[in-house]
């Protein structure tokens, strides 16, 4: 089977979006495809060191000198059992070179190398059983930080604008990675890593830290889908692994929304990360805590205020029901924030918002409807003088 997967990872970056979707376990509910069935486990390596990188390389594009000396390294199946968990590492410091897509000729025999060694770590990662010690864990992290992390640069449109900004950002067509031949692979690895019962989260936080979680959200800003649906799975996977983590997560993510709503408005993970918080916030115990309840009101409500709302609006609206399905008697505090951020000139937000407010008044009891009702009957009646038909029908 896993031979099978790893035979339809693509050559060639595609130019859709559905061309590879992540597989997942379902650690938090409603997140990813199901890979049971998948062995998951990882050596423990000795703590021989590994083979250097090849100089003059770094987390860019390889200098000539690198590439020339860039060769391809014995696989799994030619060596002894002892001599595995040395080759091991020997693989994932030369998988730690950087090389240039953005030029498809250059360096090609020696990216095909390396995308066969990534290949063999995933395989890999299948056939061991012992755990990783902590020389495996730094390097692992390692080749995927120094593959993953980049900067991503401005997509602009015909009229100048960022791609991701308002209505029209549906319409245009997303950047696709180049690299993503091997950017796929390292997050397959990445994700094995990170699910395996086989990794040790009292040591793996030490390298899956708080500045790497934060690289990791930034990230969610690339405009390739099959980035951020590979993403997504991930997060939600450090989530349920690093229990330590999770404060911090909830607390970055916000940070990300508040800059969107109040500064920027543009960023094109909105819907990623709002689906993994979906999920999170179905596994919140009762009584909420104030925290989770001022997220809401600060974060989650203030969301509806953006134009490109229609790019997360499903999302949004699920994480809002969420939250009166837990608790009813935020129901009343949902309905006033709707309210407060109603469209005015916008019949398309409009009709999103009368979608929304009927699921949460179906989640609503008697006392709560009691004391929004006047303002919202009075926003219903305004309704009923749109001259949009869309607006006439939804109500």
């Amino acid at each position: 089977m896993i031979k099978q997967i790893l035979g339809k990872l693509p050559r060639k970056p595609s130019s859709k979006s559905s061309a590879c979707e992540p597989p997942a376990d379902g650690i938090i509910s409603g997140i990813g495809r199901s890979a049971s069935g998948r062995k998951n486990s990882f050596v423990g390596v000795s703590s021989a060191p590994a083979a250097p990188s090849p100089a003059g390389t770094s987390n860019g594009a390889v200098g000539a000198t690198a590439a020339a000396s860039y060769e391809a390294l014995p696989s799994f199946r030619d060596v002894s059992t002892s001599e595995k968990p040395g080759l091991f590492l020997r693989k994932l410091g030369m998988c730690c070179v950087v090389f240039d897509f953005s030029d498809p000729s250059k360096n090609a025999r020696e990216k095909e190398i390396k995308r066969q060694m990534l290949l063999e770590l995933v395989d890999y990662m299948s056939t061991v059983t012992s755990k990783f010690n902590e020389a495996a864990m730094q390097e692992a992290t390692k080749m995927v930080a120094a593959n993953i992390f980049r900067t991503f640069s401005t997509s602009t449109g015909s009229d100048g604008q960022r791609v991701g900004e308002g209505f029209e950002a549906e319409e245009e067509e997303p950047a696709m990675e180049p690299a993503w031949p091997h950017l796929q692979i390292v997050y397959e690895f990445f994700l094995r890593f990170i699910a395996s019962p086989e990794t040790d989260a009292k040591i793996a936080k030490r390298y899956v830290d708080h500045s790497f979680i934060l690289r990791l959200l930034d990230l969610f800003d690339s405009e390739d889908p099959r980035e951020r649906e590979y993403l997504k799975t991930i997060l939600h996977r450090v989530y349920g692994k690093f229990m330590v983590h999770r404060p911090f997560i909830r607390k970055a993510t916000n940070n990300i929304f508040f800059r969107f709503i109040f500064e920027t408005e543009k960023h094109n993970g909105i819907a990623e990360l709002l689906e993994i918080l979906g999920s999170i916030i179905n596994g919140f115990a009762l009584p909420l805590k104030e925290e989770h309840k001022l997220f809401l009101v600060r974060a989650l409500i203030p969301l509806h205020k953006p134009k490109c709302l229609a790019l997360y609006h499903q999302q949004l609206s699920y994480c809002i029901t969420q939250f009166v399905e837990k608790d009813n008697k935020l129901a009343d505090t949902v309905i006033r924030g709707l309210l407060k951020y109603w469209p005015l000139t916008n019949s398309s937000k409009e009709v999103m918002f009368l979608g929304e407010l009927e699921e949460v008044l179906e989640a609503t009891q008697e006392p709560e409807f009691q004391r929004c009702m006047v303002p919202l009957f009075r926003r219903i009646a305004r309704c009923f003088n749109s001259s949009h038909f869309q607006v006439l029908a939804s109500i």
